[in-house]
Formats: structure tokens, C-alpha cells, sequence
């Protein structure tokens, strides 16, 4: 009975997913559960899900990161501009925007870690200058032209009926997954975030590792801007502030399940798919514009709360559990 109580509570949030499928699909028959409404979902979520995963890593470190909607405004705008202004081609300004994107991430992590800046304030300050700057190279206009069409395909690919983005979001989560589950330089984001003094004194180049998670974090970031880019096909600088709140409410909120107390992969997408779900089902039964704010803002305080909840109930649990002596190889064989 034990095991399935806490099974029940780890798999709590996918099952409230699994609810509410059930839930609209019974209220609204002819619409919500259809191919439709899966192709929607996954499509409008995928960058946030990429966003999600972005703000994820830096969480893992005890960090944060509020550069991520501010670089979607300026790296998609940047896009567009090389490729309809200067009309470079689109796998090298891919290759730009996440060159830029790195760049930015790395930024930030100095910053926090050699500057000794507080993440919050950090990332704010770089994510404004990049808000500026994006104002700047667009001179406060859309900037609008012919798009290549193979880039194009990076947002309206569908195989077997799937959009692409999504599926590549499933392959990033696959990645990641195997990186914070299977490989040290996972763990010790986990083992930084949990006590940074612990890892220093463990051997682990605490400053190397969440440095490299910013910069993760930005050409995640920037490749969601290539995603935005090939969806919306126009630079603006007001694109990009929108998709910071659900990108932190599914980082938070993915804490909550699968492995509760802590950031974790398969959670972040979990938390991001009942957002969208939640959303989905309410525009349909005829909710107002400012459904979706309202909601993922409601949202984050629980997630918040929940988080922390959580991860109060983790440390009372490993504060019950004899201790082995920490060392870095310990760390390296930790499941």
C-alpha cells in the first residue's frame, strides 16, 4: 500500500493530465479529443517545452535564468533580419542565433559566478540590454519579408502526422534525461543545487559546471527562437516576454513529480503538457483571451508552493537515511 501511495503521488501530476484528457474529451466530444486539438497542443507547446527545459537546467544549479523571453525577442528578430535584409542563408544564421545564444548564456554565468551578481538581477540585466538591443535592430517595427522555405520546415514539418518541433523536443528530452540521470556532469548540477559548499569540497569546478548550464540553457533558448522565427515568419521585439512565466511555471512545477523535491526532466514535460492541456480545454469551452496569463499565473504561486513543499519533504527524508562519506566518486556511482 506504501508503494502505491507514493507511486500515485510521484505519477500525481500525469495523472491529473490523463483526468483532465478525460474530463473535456467528455464534455466536448467533437472537438477536444481529435487529431486536431493533439497537433495544436503540440505545436503551440513545443517552444515552451524547449524553454521549460532551458530554465530546468539552470534551476538544477540553484540558479536562474530571466534572460530566456527577452533572448527569444531579440535571437528570432535577428533571424529574420539576416535572412530577409541580408539575405544570408538559413543554416548559417541558424548557426549565428545559437552562436549568439551560447554567447549570452555564458554571459550570464560569468556574471553570476565571477562577478558574484545575485542570478536574478544578473539575467534581468543581461535579458533588458537584449530587450533594448532587439528594439534597436528592429527600429521598433516588424521586420517582414520572403523567408526561405526551408526554414520554414523547421515549424511546419509533420511526420506521421506529428509536428516537428515536438519531436524534437522528445528527442532534447531524451538527451537531457540521459545527461542528469547517467552522466556526472548531471549529477553534479544536482549536487550544486543541493549544497554548493558540499561540491566544492567534493572536487566539483562548481564555477565550470553552472557557467556550462547558462550556456545550455542559451542555445536552448535560441533554437526556441528559430522555432518562433519559423512560426510567426516576422521580427518584432515584442515577441518573446509572453513565454517566460509558463517556461518557469513548467520548470517549478515539474519538481512536484516523477522525482518530487527536485528539478527533473520528464517532470518539466509533464508539468508543460497539463499546462497545455488545462489551456486548451478552457479556450474551447469559450474562455476569454486572458484565460491563458490568469492561468499560468495561478499556476506558478502553486507551483511554487508545491515545489518547496516538495523539496522540504525530500530533505526530511534524507535526513532520516544514514549518510555515506560524499566524495566525488560517490557522487559519479549515485543512480
Amino acid at each position: 500500500m506504501h508503494k502505491l501511495f507514493r507511486l500515485v503521488a510521484n505519477q500525481a501530476l500525469l495523472l491529473l493530465t490523463l483526468l483532465l484528457i478525460g474530463v473535456y474529451s467528455f464534455l466536448m466530444p467533437s472537438t477536444f479529443p481529435t487529431a486536431l486539438t493533439m497537433q495544436s497542443i503540440l505545436s503551440d507547446k513545443s517552444i515552451v517545452a524547449f524553454l521549460a527545459l532551458a530554465e530546468m537546467t539552470v534551476i538544477a544549479a540553484n540558479q536562474f535564468d530571466l534572460s530566456i523571453g527577452f533572448m527569444i525577442s531579440l535571437l528570432h528578430s535577428l533571424a529574420i533580419g539576416l535572412m530577409v535584409n541580408m539575405h544570408l542563408p538559413w543554416p548559417l544564421v541558424m548557426a549565428i542565433v545559437l552562436a549568439v545564444g551560447l554567447a549570452i548564456g555564458a554571459l550570464n554565468g560569468v556574471l553570476v559566478r565571477y562577478a558574484k551578481i545575485d542570478s536574478f538581477i544578473a539575467t534581468l540585466g543581461v535579458g533588458t540590454i537584449a530587450y533594448g538591443i532587439s528594439g534597436w535592430y528592429t527600429g521598433g517595427e516588424q521586420i517582414i519579408g520572403d523567408v526561405p522555405h526551408g526554414f520554414l520546415l523547421l515549424d511546419h514539418t509533420r511526420i506521421l502526422g506529428v509536428p516537428l518541433p515536438a519531436l524534437l523536443v522528445l528527442a532534447l528530452t531524451g538527451v537531457m534525461w540521459i545527461v542528469f540521470e547517467f552522466l556526472p556532469s548531471g549529477r553534479y548540477l544536482y549536487v550544486i543545487g543541493a549544497n554548493e559548499r558540499t561540491a566544492e569540497l567534493t572536487g566539483i569546478r562548481v564555477n565550470r559546471y553552472v557557467i556550462g548550464a547558462f550556456m545550455v540553457s542559451g542555445v536552448i533558448t535560441a533554437f526556441a527562437a528559430l522555432l518562433v522565427a519559423a512560426r510567426i515568419q516576422v521580427g518584432q521585439s515584442g515577441v518573446g516576454q509572453e513565454y517566460m512565466l509558463p517556461a518557469f511555471v513548467g520548470a517549478l512545477l515539474g519538481s512536484t513529480t516523477v522525482k518530487p523535491g527536485r528539478v527533473n526532466v520528464w517532470g518539466t514535460v509533464v508539468a508543460v503538457l497539463i499546462l497545455a492541456v488545462g489551456i486548451s480545454g478552457i479556450q474551447q469551452m469559450g474562455g476569454a483571451f486572458y484565460v491563458e496569463p490568469l492561468f499560468n499565473g495561478v499556476t506558478l504561486v502553486i507551483a511554487v508552493g508545491m515545489a518547496g513543499w516538495a523539496a522540504r519533504r525530500r530533505l526530511r527524508a534524507s535526513r532520516e537515511t544514514p549518510k555515506p562519506e560524499i566524495t566525488i566518486e560517490a557522487v559519479n556511482k549515485a543512480a
